[in-house]
């Protein structure tokens, strides 16, 4: 079992609060986290219709019969659950009493906000990060990583990666899809889903892909607020400040699992990967998320962004800590070109609170050239702040 860099932080929040909500998408290891950090807990899991029938039929029951300290599977499927649970948190001062899992984030973050202000703290789990792997005695070559992703599962069981990835898109987007909103066509939303893939990496034009899909952009919207309320995409904001430019406000979108958005372009294998057009897109998708993913695992927001102007100058992923600005620039490239790190000098004149600049490639050359660091990307998780 692949130890998670996420569970100090889990640990740490368990004595201050008490209750824990781990948020994150499906299959992402969330039950084994709470039960790996707490195997000595109570556990029950909402999905099962007969615990789920008795906590709606008798909340009070069902939290008698099941004590604290507990971990409670899947609270999204039973939300008016919450409000005991803060009732019975007000007759205890002891901390950590309460570990609750769940997906759906907008939804469980309303609920839990109005049910637990103040007595819940919220971590969200994704997929496997590259360090966990490393750490854990598996590496894998760039174009391997973006086929397989980062799926706990992919890598404790002997599972066919494309069969893994259709039935979790059956089993779980479109299930959730379905509880979320009735999408009555099934067909365009798919054929939604596929284009998202092809345009990772780039600015969200909802009204272009209307044509496409042959539905309005107002449902394209509420599709894609489907997709993000599930983890299965995520919009990266702009960057804004008066650099004295016209900047682009739109943001770009990225798939939470790069292993999903290659299934859903239809690679095969590691060696597609390496051909396809679109590699230099995931390989940018998989930075970005392993970024994200040493943000959260430490317990910070996410803190990240892009940047770009009207003419033309873009950097790939901005970090903003301790009130400074760490820009990175992606190449899926194996050998550095000094032209990568172009971008990342014109912004240093631009802004006087950039710190030093990162340029994340392929290649095994690590060094520092002046104040920009060359690091290969299995190393992401060392410079975010």
């Amino acid at each position: 079992m692949i130890k998670r860099k996420i569970q100090q932080e889990l640990a740490k929040l368990a004595q201050e609060y008490k209750v824990v909500t781990i948020t994150g998408p499906r299959q992402s290891g969330k039950t084994t986290l709470a039960r790996m950090q707490f195997p000595d807990y109570n556990y029950v899991n909402l999905e099962e219709p007969e615990t789920r029938q008795l906590a709606e039929r008798d909340a009070k029951e069902f939290l008698k019969r099941y004590s604290t300290p507990i971990i409670i599977d899947e609270i999204q499927r039973l939300p008016m659950l919450l409000s005991y649970i803060q009732v019975e948190c007000d007759k205890s001062s002891a901390k950590g009493q309460y570990i609750l899992t769940g997906s759906h984030q907008p939804a469980l973050k309303a609920e839990v906000a109005q049910s637990l202000a103040g007595r819940t703290a919220i971590l969200q789990l994704l997929p496997l990060s590259i360090e966990e792997l490393t750490e854990a005695g598996i590496q894998l070559d760039r174009d391997e990583y973006l086929f397989k992703g980062f799926m706990p599962q992919l890598y404790e069981e002997n599972i066919d990666i494309t069969r893994f990835y259709r039935n979790y898109y059956m089993t779980y987007v479109e299930r959730d899809a379905r509880q979320l909103v009735n999408i009555r066509n099934f067909s365009s939303f798919e054929i939604f889903i596929k284009l998202l893939a092809g345009r990772v990496g780039q600015l969200v034009n909802l009204n272009s892909l209307a044509g496409d899909v042959g539905v309005s952009s107002s449902t394209l919207g509420e599709w894609l607020s489907i997709l993000e309320a599930s983890y299965i995409v995520f919009r990266l904001l702009p960057y804004f400040e008066n650099f004295g430019k016209r900047l682009i406000k739109t943001p770009k979108l990225y798939f939470t699992e790069v292993g999903l958005a290659a299934y859903l372009l239809d690679l095969e294998n590691p060696g597609m990967v390496t051909r396809d057009p679109l590699m230099g897109n995931l390989f940018e998708n998989m930075v970005i998320v392993e970024a994200l993913k040493a943000r959260y695992n430490a317990g910070k927001d996410a803190g990240l962004y892009f940047f770009r102007d009207s003419n033309g100058l873009e950097i790939d992923l901005l970090q903003s800590a301790n009130r400074k600005l760490y820009p990175m620039e992606i190449k899926a490239a194996r050998t550095y070109n000094s032209d990568f790190a172009v971008n990342i000098r014109k912004f240093e004149k631009l802004n006087d609170k950039t710190a030093g600049g990162s340029v994340i490639y392929s290649g095994d050359n690590v060094q520092k050239i002046g104040d920009i660091q060359l690091l290969n990307f299995m190393d992401t998780a060392g410079i975010v702040h």
